[in-house]
């Protein structure tokens, strides 16, 4: 079978992390900025060491109204110092526990700006430095933060989305929209198959090379334990 790296967004409050865990390979657990608190950062790390899952820690824009799935205007102090105490609680408990921060992966409107804007992703990468400097940065293909973060010494891993859709610049389909989401595990299977040959079918049939190295199902969306299930039914998924 041929082998795949999946990636999950874990400790938002679903408390479904039992359900998930076996099935991937890595996690990125929220930090407190849109969702999660220690007690849930302490558990989620509990699970992920028994499952010998990677950790990641998942700063987002501290948002937790909207779920950290919008642009909020922060002055540049303002945004590093949320991150840095957002990194740093999950990377003291991981410490606590004698284990490693394996990665950091930003959520939401955070990641999809750091993708297109140098400012924030300036100051994502300055977050990272003060706190985790040997921690992977998973960031999109074709991305800014991806060129920075290579230019500032960094090891990334390039991440694709399973249950997601793609515009033709590489940019995710907007959530607000009917066909942003793969829910049904038999597409996203296909889509996945096709990320993994190197290529990427946007939504408006257009093919692009696209390089792969994890592949990330959301743990809120719907069905993600079947999609789940799906991959490991096709793939074997890598571990530590």
């Amino acid at each position: 079978m041929k082998t795949i790296h999946i990636n999950c967004d874990l400790g938002e409050e679903l408390y479904n992390e039992d359900l998930l865990m076996p099935f991937i390979s890595a996690c990125n657990i929220a930090c407190g900025g849109h969702a999660g608190n220690k007690e849930i950062i302490e558990n989620t790390i509990d699970l992920a060491i028994q499952h010998q899952v990677q950790i990641g820690a998942h700063p987002s824009f501290p948002d937790r109204e909207n779920f950290g799935r919008k642009i909020l205007q922060m002055d540049n102090q303002e945004l590093l110092d949320s991150l840095l105490h957002q990194i740093s609680v999950v990377l003291e408990i991981a410490n606590k526990k004698n284990t490693e921060l394996h990665h950091i992966k930003a959520h939401g409107a955070l990641y999809n700006l750091a993708a297109k804007d140098q400012r924030t992703a300036e100051i994502l990468i300055e977050a990272i430095k003060c706190t985790s400097q040997n921690a992977v940065i998973f960031v999109p293909p074709k991305s800014i933060i991806a060129n920075l973060a290579i230019k500032e010494g960094f090891n990334i891993s390039f991440e694709v989305f399973c249950d997601r859709n793609y515009n033709d610049d590489f940019s995710l389909v907007n959530r607000k929209e009917a066909s942003a989401v793969f829910h049904d595990p038999a597409d996203v299977l296909q889509h996945v198959n096709r990320l993994h040959t190197g290529e990427l079918l946007t939504r408006n049939g257009i093919i692009l090379p696209i390089q792969s190295d994890t592949f990330c199902v959301h743990g809120d969306t719907n069905n993600a334990v079947a999609i789940l299930e799906m991959l490991n039914s096709n793939y074997k998924v890598e571990k530590l």
